[in-house]
């Protein structure tokens, strides 16, 4: 079985009106959370020092004194970057979006669970390990897997990761490191611009796999079935971490590719498969993108669908 791990804070993560990464997406996927039946825990907050494990000491510094420290009063929030925004509830949510990952690295390789989904936002696979970016203030997915080796002795992590914008925070914070494997499909040419298939990392530990816009689910299947899940498989990873952005959707206004709620059920078949192949026999799942509310709560509900058979 799975469980969700979430808190309100992610529904009081304020962005500009007309902004993509809105409050209304938290209700979305609250909604599938509830046709799905799964258990729901809260999602505790990280602390400083876990943020550290890829954040450096200056980013954390500008980030907790520009939003911890900063008065709300007149209603401003404050811009992080061309389009990241993060107002007096931001912070917690974005803390208690790292502390859910966390948390779901000890659930699932202290076998207590057997996948796990984190429903928080912002989302966090763009924030580089010193600047926030694409709507993301921390790693989470790279916060997680550092935490694995450090608490459970993991001896390599799979990211995987099938938002339609490629991770670029993730590759960031894995690019030197040996026993860290990020796979990525995303579309190209498309936000933040990086993702090529020579961005393969300095131990070669990287692969990536553009997409053209209009792809749809046959040959999105395809490339992730000859590509990047044999790739993964290869490293014979201990842990299993998905990047699971629903932006890929046919229905996305910021992509556009054509994968379906039934596409990526068929793609999370594949790598719920690939994970009982590791030590652990579990999987972390975390929300990224998904900005459409119906194609968002259809590929989430279908994603928790494929997760709950795990046993």
């Amino acid at each position: 079985m799975a469980i969700i791990l979430t808190d309100e804070s992610a529904g009081r993560h304020q962005t500009p009106a007309g902004h993509p990464e809105r409050v209304e997406r938290h209700e979305a996927v609250t909604a599938a959370i509830q046709k799905s039946g799964l258990s729901v825990e809260d999602a505790p907050a990280a602390s400083r020092d876990a943020l550290a494990l890829v954040h450096s000491a200056r980013y954390l510094d500008m980030i907790f004194d520009m939003l911890d420290g900063h008065d709300f009063a007149d209603g401003r929030l404050v811009q992080l970057d061309g389009d990241t925004y993060a107002g007096p509830d931001s912070l917690e949510a974005a803390l208690r979006g790292a502390g859910a990952a966390l948390l779901g690295v000890d659930k699932v390789m202290s076998g207590q669970e057997r996948a796990v989904f984190s429903a928080m936002r912002p989302p966090g696979h763009h924030a580089e390990p010193e600047r926030a970016m694409g709507f993301c203030l921390f790693s989470n997915a790279a916060i997680a897997a550092c935490h694995a080796m450090k608490k459970w002795d993991a001896k390599r992590v799979g990211v995987l990761d099938f938002d339609v914008h490629h991770g670029n925070g993730t590759q960031a914070a894995f690019w030197h490191e040996p026993d860290f494997f990020y796979a990525s499909s995303h579309q190209m040419p498309l936000y933040p611009g990086t993702g090529a298939t020579e961005e393969r990392g300095a131990f070669d530990n990287i692969r990536n796999l553009p997409l053209a816009e209009g792809t749809a689910g046959a040959e999105f299947l395809a490339g992730w079935r000859e590509e990047l899940l044999p790739f993964i498989a290869a490293a014979r990873c201990d842990l299993i971490i998905i990047s699971a952005g629903f932006d890929a959707h046919s229905r996305d206004p910021l992509g556009g590719l054509n994968i379906e709620a039934e596409d990526f059920a068929a793609l999370t078949q594949d790598i719920v498969a690939l994970a009982q192949q590791t030590r652990a026999g579990g999987l972390l799942s975390l929300l990224e993108g998904g900005y459409d509310l119906q194609g968002l709560e259809q590929s989430v509900a279908a994603h928790l669908d494929v997760l709950a058979t795990m046993k």
